[in-house]
């Protein structure tokens, strides 16, 4: 279910200024979309296997395309992510030697946005032995808060996909780069990110 608000908003301004840093001086023959900049960047062979790898078990996530319509619904959504979480972690120790590399800077990105989602939903959660809700039957949570839940949830989405849709370019993969998961393509949701202070130009 959506309501179109943005409950809370992605900081990413540390990566945002590390990408500035790791591509200071380089040529790339790949451009990556971020949200408030573009960086060019040459991904090496082993990026390229992992990233592909990483696009075909995650592109068909259930979490990344369903709506919830219930506490059920949200409570599979949030082990799924907590599953994609740990992907990205495996993936990210794969990549330990090529840490100033796009790729681990894309998986930071989906793990910052999966970190931060998480953070929120801290806010939200009632005791998991709470009863029902004595207005809601089977739902245990009241509707504002599990509308919050589906909000958070959306924005997520779309950060995700997104961010495959930029692996999917060090990939070489044919996939619409804006963005991998249907109904969740298109340009960076700018309204559901902190704007950075001025980002200092790339030393030389």
């Amino acid at each position: 279910m959506r309501s179109g608000d943005i409950p809370f908003k992605f900081d990413l301004t540390d990566l945002l200024a590390r990408a500035r840093r790791q591509v200071a001086g380089r040529i790339g023959d790949v451009t990556l979309n971020l949200p408030f900049i573009s960086i060019a960047v040459s991904p090496k062979d082993r990026e390229r296997r992992v990233a592909r790898e990483i696009v075909l078990r995650l592109r068909d996530r259930r979490v990344l395309s369903a709506w919830e319509c219930c506490d059920d619904c949200i409570e599979r959504a949030l082990t799924s992510l907590k599953e994609i979480r740990q992907l990205i972690v495996d993936k990210e120790v794969e990549l330990a030697e090529l840490q100033d590399g796009p790729l681990f800077l894309l998986l930071d990105a989906m793990a910052t946005g999966i970190r931060q989602f998480m953070t929120y939903e801290e806010l939200l959660r009632r005791d998991k032995d709470a009863p029902p809700h004595p207005r809601f039957g089977e739902f245990h949570r009241p509707p504002d808060v599990r509308q919050a839940y589906f909000d958070g949830l959306e924005i997520l989405r779309g950060h995700l996909s997104r961010c495959l849709g930029q692996i999917a370019l060090i990939a070489g993969m044919p996939v619409p780069t804006e963005g991998i998961i249907e109904n969740y393509q298109g340009p960076w949701q700018l309204e559901a990110y902190e704007a950075p202070p001025l980002l200092p130009p790339p030393p030389e």
